[in-house]
């Protein structure tokens, strides 16, 4: 059944995929920005609309979307906090997510977090781009097999990432508050306190939940790691309070500070500020740290497997909608 769909935050690179999975022959209209007030119009004409994250799906703009004729709202990843899912029901529209994909994608996004810092790789391509091909003291390291990584959050994502830190011969510790067998096999679980001081790398895999682990790193999260260890986040911004992380980074307690995420991050992400001073200070501080903080705009996702997972589950999700009234993602 054939159906106009626009797409948002769709970029040059994707639209070869959006069309070679398009199997059901949907009407696609393609927009490279993310929704936001100026593009909110392109929906007109369209019975669906697919959104990627920090597209905001607010009461007011699922409330448009309405006026537009929308019957169905996808989005292609796994969150949801950017749908007011609620407000969208009340207008009748159908709403259905991805509950998963390719979590080597992040993983593996983790894993070069985290090796880049231990062993100094950014801050020595930083030297050598300015021909300076000396070896200093900060460029000594650890090897990774000699180092403790905990895990925080032990599903696909998690388990993935411990067996990529695994297979390189570090020992992975991991707390997840319902573990599992097939983690337990790769991992060794061990209390929350315990993966924090013991770990030389902590990498978060755990879905954010507002009301339960907001700003589950803190003053006292960073307090109880070892002095230089290095914080890997390649799961949601919120899990952080970005300021206790700058104290962490000034006062020398953490060695090194990787990210793909951040709190407010559409305000910055996907945007070219070069030679701005960013509104966040806190954002504009972080800039200002590498190397001793990396910072890449969440595109743990951006890989062509986790994309095909995403295009394709997000086509049948609609297709399912259509021609059964429901589908197993829904919202």
């Amino acid at each position: 059944m054939a159906v106009n769909l626009v797409c948002y935050g769709v970029r040059d690179v994707e639209t070869e995929y959006f069309n070679s999975l398009n199997k059901y022959g949907y009407r696609t209209t393609y927009v490279g920005d993310l929704l936001n007030t100026d593009n909110l119009h392109l929906i007109e004409g369209n019975e669906a609309v697919m959104l990627r994250g920090n597209c905001p799906a607010d009461a007011k703009n699922i409330e448009k979307m309405a006026g537009y004729g929308v019957k169905y709202l996808l989005t292609r990843t796994v969150g949801y906090n950017h749908i007011d899912v609620e407000a969208a029901k009340k207008h009748g529209m159908k709403v259905a997510r991805v509950p998963g994909y390719s979590p080597n994608a992040i993983a593996e996004l983790a894993l070069t977090l985290a090796m880049m810092l231990l062993r100094n790789t950014a801050y020595t391509v930083h030297r050598t781009r300015k021909k300076d091909f000396r070896a200093d003291a900060q460029m000594f390291s650890p090897e990774i097999r000699r180092c403790t990584v905990g895990i925080v959050g032990t599903g696909r994502i998690g388990l993935t990432a411990a067996k990529l830190f695994k297979g390189l011969g570090a020992r992975v510790i991991a707390y997840d508050l319902y573990p599992s067998k097939a983690a337990a096999d790769v991992v060794e679980y061990l209390p929350m306190e315990e993966v924090v001081a013991q770990s030389d790398i902590i990498s978060l895999h755990c879905p954010y939940i507002k009301d339960s682990n907001h700003y589950l790193v803190d003053d006292e999260f960073i307090g109880r790691m070892k002095t230089g260890a290095i914080l890997i986040n390649t799961a949601r911004g919120e899990l952080q309070d970005i300021e206790a992380v700058i104290r962490g980074l000034e006062s020398g307690k953490l060695g090194g500070f990787g990210t793909d995420v951040l709190e407010g991050e559409s305000e910055v992400f996907f945007r070219d500020l070069r030679d701005q001073e960013l509104t966040d200070r806190n954002i504009e501080k972080l800039t200002k740290m590498f190397p001793k903080v990396i910072i890449t705009p969440h595109i743990g996702s951006y890989t062509d497997e986790a994309l095909t997972n995403m295009v394709e589950i997000s086509y049948d999700n609609l297709n399912d909608l259509l021609t059964r009234g429901r589908s197993e993602n829904e919202l």
